[in-house]
């Protein structure tokens, strides 16, 4: 029984030691109090929330690629949420905002911050990250095949990447597997079009369609495990984003097929 107590006993103090690392790292960040310019819904229970950044050079220039992310936090009402940010880099160099994709989830800080609208302030911490490393899949005429995952609110950093830029029409097999639960809660399907126009083929895959939907069904994973293997593992390159699940067994199903590990990139 004392051997049991003790083991508790140890398990609370690591905890207790993280916690308290991650509060010291909170109180670290020089905090940038920015004005909310819009909050839209985006989808089922999913809100693209604009913050104006006008007023925080630095804090705009430090965002250089996406997969970036901060953190956010409601002055004196919330805990803070890391958030990715939705816009690709130059947007906040010519309209000096940040996009972000936020899900509402219940008694979450995300939950208020869908709740506030224009000239509400928010507090944001500096861009953290290194983002998606692109260089690690270029050039183009050697990485001919770049597959993209992405689930729910994932597809954040993923839009960002897609507005940015990364060559796709220089390549010759570039694909987004995007994964909702229906098409009520997929984001951005107004910008489909100009993603497939810059030279990416979208394949959504819905795991609760109604009985209208003939697209590909279940989960990510297994819709890509079905495709056939058309890629070259040598000139491959993968990027992901979304349910840690999705993320490990597309990542194994990669590896297995012989694309190798630092051809496969994640933001966090």
């Amino acid at each position: 029984m004392a051997t049991i107590i003790r083991h508790h006993l140890n398990h609370i103090r690591r905890r207790s030691y993280a916690i308290s690392a991650a509060a010291r790292q909170q109180d670290t960040f020089l905090w940038t109090t920015t004005p909310i310019a819009a909050v839209k819904p985006a989808a089922e229970s999913l809100f693209h929330i604009t913050i104006d950044v006008s007023d925080s050079p630095d804090l705009a220039s430090s965002y250089t690629t996406a997969g970036q992310y901060l953190q956010v936090r409601i002055p004196n009402v919330s805990k803070p949420a890391f958030f990715a940010i939705a816009s690709p880099p130059v947007l906040a160099f010519t309209n000096c905002v940040f996009e972000f994709l936020v899900k509402c989830i219940a008694g979450s800080t995300a939950e208020l911050l869908c709740g506030l609208g224009k000239g509400d302030v928010v507090e944001m911490s500096p861009v953290l990250g290194k983002g998606f490393d692109i260089d690690r899949i270029s050039p183009p005429e050697e990485h001919q095949s770049v597959l993209i995952f992405a689930t729910g609110s994932g597809i954040s950093p993923i839009r960002s990447l897609i507005e940015s830029g990364f060559s796709a029409d220089k390549r010759s097999d570039v694909r987004l597997y995007y994964g909702a639960r229906n098409l009520q809660r997929m984001a951005y399907q107004d910008g489909f079009k100009a993603w497939e126009s810059s030279g990416v083929n979208i394949v959504p895959v819905l795991s609760r369609p109604d009985d209208t939907w003939s697209g590909e069904t279940g989960y990510v994973q297994a819709a890509f495990a079905r495709a056939k293997q058309v890629y070259a593992p040598e000139s491959t390159g993968s990027v992901l984003c979304g349910q840690r699940q999705m993320a490990e067994e597309v990542t194994s199903i990669l590896v297995g097929n012989g694309v190798p590990n630092e051809k496969i990139l994640k933001n966090f």
